[in-house]
C-alpha cells in the first residue's frame, strides 16, 4: 500500500463530516482548512505497541502554507463581491508563497502569522484525536496500525 491512510479513507470521510462543525467554529474557512489538511500528514506514534499506539498530526509542512491562507481569504471575498484584492494580487500571493516554501526570495518564518500557525496545529491535533477515537469506537485502530507498520517497511 502506497499510503497507510488509504486503509482508513472511509473512516476519514466520516470524521471529516463529524469535524465540520468544529472547523466552522474555528477561524478557518473550509477552503483554508482543506489547504491545512493537505499540508498535514498523519502518523501513528508507538505503532509497534498496540496498547499505546496513537494517531498524531505531523504539521511540519503547515508553516509553509500559512501565508497562502490570506490569499484564499482574499479570493473568497473577491468572489463574494467584497473587497479583497485582484486576481493578479492573489496569483502573486500564491506564487510568492510557493517560492517562499521552496526557499526562494523573501519569506520564511518571519512572514508567518504565528497565531494562525498555532491555531492550525491545534485544530489538526484535535482532528487526529477525533480520528483516533473514531478508529477505537469502530474497532479499526488495529487495521490502521497494521497498515501503518506495513507502509513503514516499504522503500
Amino acid at each position: 500500500m502506497s499510503n497507510w491512510t488509504d486503509a482508513i479513507v472511509g473512516h476519514r470521510m466520516t470524521v471529516d463530516q463529524e469535524f465540520s462543525e468544529r472547523v466552522q467554529a474555528s477561524q478557518f474557512s473550509n477552503a483554508e482548512w482543506g489547504l491545512i489538511m493537505t499540508a498535514t500528514e498523519f502518523e501513528i506514534d508507538d505503532a509497534d505497541d498496540p496498547d499505546s499506539a496513537r494517531i498524531v498530526a505531523n504539521t511540519s509542512n503547515v508553516e509553509a502554507i500559512i501565508p497562502e491562507l490570506e490569499s484564499i481569504r482574499s479570493q473568497t471575498a473577491a468572489m463574494g463581491g467584497q473587497p479583497g484584492g485582484s486576481r493578479e494580487e492573489s496569483t502573486a500571493g500564491l506564487f510568492g508563497s510557493l517560492k517562499s516554501a521552496l526557499g526562494f526570495g523573501k519569506g520564511g518564518s518571519e512572514n508567518v502569522d504565528q497565531e494562525k500557525l498555532a491555531a492550525a496545529e491545534r485544530l489538526t491535533q484535535e482532528y487526529a484525536e477525533a480520528l483516533h477515537s473514531h478508529l477505537i469506537d469502530t474497532n479499526s485502530l488495529e487495521q490502521a496500525r497494521t497498515a501503518y507498520l506495513e507502509a513503514q517497511k516499504q522503500p
